[in-house]
């Protein structure tokens, strides 16, 4: 049995689940090469929180047990992978990125790991991650206790937060696939910025047990992975009702393509201006060809546009108030202060300072957002728009506010309402739940950029069904950064 070379480091779950299968290697050489090439070149990026090399070769072996008892278990069985440094993994260190919380080790696993462990899937990792995945709003790539996560495009950029972990460590081939999590951006804005894969589930679907909270209505999990039917795959075993998470929404998931609506029959919101005004002029020609690739998948694209509401406002005084109340132990016994980014340190002691009424008041607001974009589905199956409208930017540079990142004890939401168009998709999504999948569609400058799908709740085999034809008409997902 010849050990794995180079072709597995970019190949999708299904291409490795088959080469297990036909046994041209073995679960734990596939194990061995991918907790090595991690070791080796994650901390090229500032991906690697936490090796995992000697768990996943005994877990790898077990596999292999099973596979020549011909014990089956599905297409992530023996496929490894690594998870943001927010999952508790037992026993060994989960730092959330911040250096107050380098020693914190739980005593169980986060349900998310529990369940790919109960299909084989072998973990290799722990990934890196922005500081309290933003928490108090951060203005430099550096905000983390790993350092600034370096883009494997070009490692003068960002990788992009929260997630930068997961979404470099897919990118340069060091796991098939990770876990990453959002609460305003940081599944979307990686995986553009990286030239990945990615979906955010709907809220509620996967469990956050064991999952650090940012902000207990906003916070998800979703996978980084090489196409769109790898991040079915992944859900399919992630998805699921638990009872220890109170925001579980007691709903399964499963990955059927094959009961999918004809592509014909669907309605895809866009608004022109996204595509032609919005982006940065060397990227406009990428989204113009991933519309046109989406017109010859048999869509019919129709100019829509999100309801007027001010998302990023309510967004920010929700988070604000929410993680307020998570962080408050830190925050006033001083150790905030060990936070890498001093306009993060400032953001979370001034949400302290959030009033109770405002915060109702844009629970309020967000409830009339989400009656009002609930109605848009009505007319439409799913939007499109650009993921990021630019590429990622320099890591050395200082950062503009994350997308409904808090950043002021005045977080109240103000009257304004977001520019026409989808270019408040980000927060608007996050607020109403919905999943969003980002497919990665050509290069600017020679870096990734990328269009996001948003559906109405429970749609992700829509989404999923759509990307998996556009990345069968297109190639984008299938390129390697050069240093990889």
């Amino acid at each position: 049995m010849a050990a794995p070379v180079n072709d597995v480091f970019f190949a999708t779950i299904p291409e490795l689940n088959a080469r297990l299968v036909k046994k041209e290697f073995s679960a734990e050489e596939l194990s061995r090469a991918f907790a090595e090439r991690l070791e080796q070149l994650g901390p090229r990026y500032n991906a690697l929180a936490l090796s995992l090399k000697e768990q996943a070769l005994r877990q790898a072996h077990a596999v292999d047990k099973d596979f020549k008892s011909g014990r089956l278990r599905g297409a992530l069985q023996g496929i490894p992978y690594a998870v943001k440094d927010l999952l508790s993994y037992a026993g060994l260190p989960t730092t959330w990125g911040a250096r107050p919380y380098a020693a914190q080790v739980f005593d169980f696993n986060a349900t998310v790991i529990e369940k790919l462990n109960g299909v084989g899937a072998v973990i290799a990792g722990k990934l890196s991650m922005v500081e309290l995945a933003g928490g108090g709003g951060y203005r430099s790539a550096a905000a983390s206790f790993f350092g600034p996560g370096l883009n494997p495009w070009d490692r003068t950029r960002w990788s992009g937060g929260s997630s930068s972990g997961p979404a470099a460590a897919v990118a340069a081939g060091l796991v098939p696939f990770a876990i990453g999590s959002e609460t305003s951006g940081s599944i979307v804005t990686p995986a553009a910025f990286c030239g990945v894969t990615a979906l955010r589930p709907t809220y509620g679907l996967v469990s956050r047990h064991g999952a650090m909270a940012l902000s207990w209505t906003l916070d998800k999990l979703g996978p980084f992975a090489r196409s769109a039917e790898d991040c079915g795959l992944i859900l399919q075993v992630i998805a699921g009702k638990d009872g220890q998470d109170p925001g579980s929404a007691g709903k399964s998931f499963y990955y059927t393509p094959q009961y999918a609506r004809p592509l014909t029959e669907l309605r895809i919101g866009f608004a022109p201006a996204d595509f032609a005004d919005r982006p940065d002029a060397a990227a406009r020609p990428a989204f113009a060809a991933a519309l046109d690739a989406l017109k010859v998948c048999g869509v019919k694209l129709v100019e829509a546009t999100l309801p007027p509401f001010p998302y990023g406002a309510t967004l920010s005084t929700i988070l604000g108030a929410e993680q307020a109340s998570i962080f408050e132990p830190l925050i006033s016994s001083g150790p905030v202060d060990e936070l890498a980014d001093p306009s993060q340190i400032a953001g979370l002691k001034a949400s302290l300072e959030i009033p109770a009424k405002d915060y109702l008041r844009a629970m309020r607001i967000r409830r009339l957002m989400q009656t009002a974009i609930q109605s848009m589905w009505g007319e439409l199956d799913a939007v499109i728009a650009p993921a990021r409208t630019g590429i990622a930017p320099k890591a050395d540079q200082p950062l503009g506010p994350p997308p409904g990142a808090a950043s002021s004890a005045k977080q109240e939401p103000t009257p304004h309402a977001a520019p026409a168009g989808f270019g408040a998709i980000i927060p608007a999504g996050n607020l109403a739940g919905l999943p969003a999948l980002v497919l990665p569609c050509g290069f600017a400058d020679n870096l990734p950029v990328a269009i996001q799908l948003v559906g109405p709740p429970w749609s992700e085999n829509t989404l999923l069904a759509l990307g998996r034809e556009f990345q069968t008409r297109t190639d984008w997902h299938k390129r390697r950064p050069p240093a990889a």
